[in-house]
């Protein structure tokens, strides 16, 4: 008679994204644009401490996957670079006013690129689109097809990319880093 396993406990999938996660003097810069945007736009402003620009968005994520997630993020490449985030912006379709840069830095086009490759090749599947950074400022605003105001340039200095879980809270979502790979290491694959 063959042995009975004992089946396994049902773990819940975790949420989570890759992501520039900034200092707290570049965070402030940030959330430095909310009063103004939403004194136009109303909507909720984005906690401070959840301000981020996400590079891969992965949603639900089986738990026992956590670790080949971070061995491919292990394999990226990937310089240092700036962001600058000089202009507010509004997207309709899903009431967001957000930070964005007027330009795209070629290391970080080049990062994202590069991060989902090697997702892939770890068997994740990822939604294909073009990527757009942004830093989600206000939720459920509302603006017309108006530019917004001219706000202060903020730069990001990334050093590093994180992986990130969001979690859910009374509050709303609250974001728990669960490992940082640092830029500007040979990657050996």
């Amino acid at each position: 008679m063959p042995a009975m396993t004992k089946p396994r406990a049902h773990v819940p999938p975790v949420r989570v994204f890759f992501a520039l996660w900034p200092d707290a003097a570049e965070r402030k810069a940030m959330a430095d644009w909310q009063p103004p945007l939403r004194k136009l736009c109303g909507g909720k402003a984005m906690r401070p401490d959840t301000l981020h620009a996400t590079l891969v968005f992965l949603g639900d994520v089986p738990a026992h996957r956590l670790e080949a997630l971070k061995l491919a993020a292990e394999e990226v490449g990937g310089e240092p670079f700036e962001l600058g985030l000089d202009s507010a912006r509004y997207w309709g379709h899903n009431h967001i006013a957000y930070a964005a840069p007027s330009v795209v830095p070629a290391p970080l086009a080049l990062l994202v690129l590069d991060l989902e490759q090697r997702l892939r090749a770890h068997r994740f599947r990822l939604d294909h689109h073009e990527y757009k950074p942004h830093v989600t400022l206000l939720r459920h605003a509302q603006w017309s097809d108006e530019a917004l105001p001219e706000m202060p340039a903020a730069t990001w200095r990334a050093r590093e990319f994180v992986l990130v879980q969001s979690l859910s809270d009374e509050q709303g979502a609250r974001y728990e880093v669960l490992a940082r790979f640092p830029l500007g290491l040979r990657r050996v694959v």
